[in-house]
């Protein structure tokens, strides 16, 4: 079968396959999935593909076989889940990482990425010009104003919370204070 051949064949065998497929799974995406995959396998072999006699007969078999492949691989992955029993509890992030995430919100979106590639993907500052393309100098400018924006972020931001935690009574007194 030549290439021009085997066109021809997808082309016309192609939807009918996949609504075949797609009745015995039950799912569209997943037939069309199987019979694409069944069809490369059928390129390597379409030079004696005529000579088989029933090369659709021989893609539908190869795209069942796929089909029932993946679903007993979805299966045992499904009973491997079940027996798993869940984590008892999984902590969330702790309060300093929520700030820091926070303050690099707050920053723009050049100096966070500069930022989070260098600091917490130990980037490089020559790794970081070169993933964002941006010149070396502009990378070190940037790491620079990002770090002192965030200073000023993370320290308001402690601020704030330390006079959350002073004495209750003088919150009361400010309270008081501004109502009169």
């Amino acid at each position: 079968m030549t290439e021009e051949e085997f066109d021809a064949f997808y082309a016309t065998a192609f939807p009918r396959l996949t609504g075949q497929l797609y009745a015995f799974t039950g799912d569209h995406g997943e037939a069309q999935d199987v019979v694409q995959e069944a069809f490369v396998r059928a390129w390597d072999r379409r030079r004696e593909f005529l000579a088989d006699g029933a090369p659709e007969a021989w893609i539908r078999t190869v795209a069942m076989r796929l089909a029932v492949s993946r679903w007993r691989r979805a299966r045992h992955w499904l009973e491997l889940v079940r027996r798993t029993p869940p984590p008892e509890h999984t902590p969330g992030p702790d309060p300093e990482r929520t700030a820091l995430v926070a303050a690099l919100r707050t920053l723009p979106e050049a100096q966070r990425r500069a930022l989070v590639l260098h600091h917490l993907c130990d980037l490089s500052v020559e790794q970081v010009a070169s993933e964002t393309g941006a010149p070396v100098g502009t990378v070190k400018a940037r790491l620079s104003r990002g770090r002192a924006a965030l200073a000023r972020v993370l320290s308001a931001d402690s601020a704030d919370a330390a006079a959350d935690a002073a004495d209750p009574a003088d919150e009361g007194e400010r309270e008081d204070d501004r109502v009169r």
